[in-house]
This record gives C-alpha cells, sequence and structure tokens, in this order.
C-alpha cells in the first residue's frame, strides 16, 4: 500500500506557534510584572472615580487597554534599543536582539496594538479620548528620552499614571485635583521602582550611553528611593483623605510601607538581582492599595 505524503500542516502549525511565542515575548507577555504595575494605579482610579461603584464598560476598557498599551510599550522600547539590547547581559536574548523578529514585524505590531486601544478608547467620551492621545505620546517618546534625558524614569512615571485622569475624565466627565494628587503619586512611584530597575543595570547603560535615574542619583540613589518611597505613601494618605477612605485604606498603606521596607533591605546593597526582586516587588505594593480602596468602599460606614 502506498504512502500518502506527508501533510505540510504541522509544519506550518508548529511555525505558526513559534511566531506567535515571539510576538508574545516581544510584548513581554512572559513577564507580566509591567502589566501589574500598570494596571494597579489604573484600578484605583476607576474604583475612586466610581465611588466603589465603577462603570463595567469603563471598567472592561481600561483592563483591556492596560495590556494592550503595556504590549504596544515594550514593542516600541524594544525597537528603540534593538541595537543596545545585546550588549546587555539581562536584555540580550529578546527578540530583536537575538535577530529572531525584525525591526519591520516590531512596528507593524506596535501599530496594530495601538490601533486595537484606540479602538477601545474611542467608545469613551473626547475628554477620556484627549487624555489618551497624551498617554499614547508618552508611550511612544519614552524609550527615545533614555538618549538624552537624565531621568526618564519621570515620563514613564507620567504614562503609566495617565489611566488615573482618564478614569475620572471617563466616569465622572472632569478631572478634579484628587485625580492629579493620585497621578503625582503614580510619577513618584515609578520613578522609585524604575530606579531600582535601572540599578541592576547601571554598569552596562553607563557604558553604552543609556541615562537613568540610578545614574543621576549615583551615591545617593537608596536614600533618594527611600525618600521617593516615603512621599509616595504621604501623598496616597493625603489623597485617601481627600476621597473619605478608611480604615482598611489605611491598613493598605500600612501593609505598603511593610512592603517597601523589604524592598529596602533588597536595594540597599546594590545587588542586580536583588534591585530586581525588589522592583518586582511593587506589583504587590498596588494590588494592597487596591484592596484597600476596594475594602473600604465595600464596608463604608451608612451615610
Amino acid at each position: 500500500m502506498a504512502h500518502r505524503p506527508r501533510s505540510a500542516a504541522p509544519g506550518l502549525g508548529a511555525e505558526f506557534v513559534r511566531q506567535l511565542s515571539i510576538y508574545a515575548r516581544l510584548m513581554r507577555l512572559d513577564r507580566p510584572v509591567g502589566i501589574w504595575l500598570l494596571l494597579w494605579p489604573t484600578l484605583w482610579g476607576v474604583w475612586i472615580a466610581g465611588a466603589g461603584q465603577p462603570d463595567p464598560w469603563v471598567f472592561t476598557v481600561f483592563v483591556a487597554g492596560v495590556v494592550l498599551m503595556r504590549s504596544a510599550g515594550c514593542v516600541i522600547n524594544d525597537y528603540a534599543d534593538r541595537n543596545v539590547d545585546g550588549q546587555v547581559r539581562r536584555t540580550r536574548d529578546r527578540p530583536l536582539a537575538d535577530g529572531s523578529a525584525t525591526p519591520a514585524e516590531a512596528l507593524v505590531l506596535f501599530a496594530a496594538l495601538s490601533m486595537m486601544a484606540l479602538g477601545l478608547v474611542l467608545t469613551l467620551d473626547r475628554l477620556t479620548q484627549m487624555l489618551a492621545l497624551a498617554a499614547a505620546a508618552l508611550t511612544l517618546i519614552y524609550p527615545f528620552c533614555k538618549r538624552f534625558l537624565a531621568a526618564p524614569q519621570i515620563v514613564l512615571g507620567a504614562a503609566f499614571g495617565m489611566g488615573i485622569p482618564m478614569a475620572f475624565a471617563a466616569q465622572t466627565g472632569g478631572i478634579p485635583r484628587l485625580a492629579w494628587l493620585l497621578w503625582l503619586a503614580v510619577v513618584i512611584w515609578a520613578v522609585a521602582y524604575d530606579t531600582m530597575y535601572a540599578m541592576a543595570d547601571r554598569q552596562d547603560d553607563r557604558r553604552i550611553g543609556i541615562k537613568s535615574t540610578a545614574i543621576l542619583f549615583g551615591q545617593a540613589d537608596v536614600f533618594v528611593v527611600a525618600m521617593l518611597q516615603l512621599t509616595f505613601l504621604l501623598a496616597l494618605l493625603l489623597a485617601g483623605g481627600v476621597a473619605a477612605l478608611g480604615l482598611w485604606y489605611q491598613l493598605a498603606l500600612a501593609i505598603s510601607a511593610l512592603l517597601m521596607l523589604y524592598q529596602y533591605a533588597l536595594y540597599r546593597n546594590r545587588e542586580p538581582a536583588a534591585c530586581l526582586r525588589a522592583f518586582t516587588n511593587n506589583h504587590y505594593v498596588g494590588a494592597a492599595v487596591f484592596a484597600g480602596i476596594v475594602l473600604s468602599y465595600t464596608f463604608a460606614p451608612p451615610a
């Protein structure tokens, strides 16, 4: 009996899966900590703006938008760093650095993710759309700021905090001072945790000419990061008072303070692996604050 020729479909299927895995790595879906660090403050804004009862569609749009825009930000970051990632031990296996993806593929993927995010935001009001454009611009320029701005982490923080004024605009039609206070707290927080991240790459960054707050702060880096963390907690405490959040929220801030003490114990010796663990631990801070907000609204005393 004659044997049938082996179908090419399994090979094509395996190649398709391999390509998808490459794009997933380019979007950094295998390392979701960045999604959490963007999602938690966005949800703070969604819950506070909705007084504990956020609009379901706004919630859906913002969660999906976080995943899309963080992924798009990782893609454009790798595109901008495609010629230097190969010179850094921690990033040399990224898809553009190791040649498994091309710059053209990265740009197409970035455009596709951005268009999907745009489609979501077009379902919201005009003010939210304008803020989304500002957030997208910050996402686009951040990777290139590392070439000329001594503190590019400020741009990163501004981008990561934009979900808060957007949430207030989407649910209330305006942006109160409380929203900007929370945004400022997120900027401070992002500078702190991304400095921890940059401390792990300081020697490589200095050698190849990449700027960061870890280089800017020099030997004062540990002290400055600790002061930024303290300022962040004080800003959240003030915001909680303005929003009339109760004991649950204050307990969440106390837990956050303990987590930050743990982070200090990790990054104070400037050991790269420990600095990365301290950076990653920050998503628990975001989760704790969010839990405090939800519980404060859920168990608020009757008016």
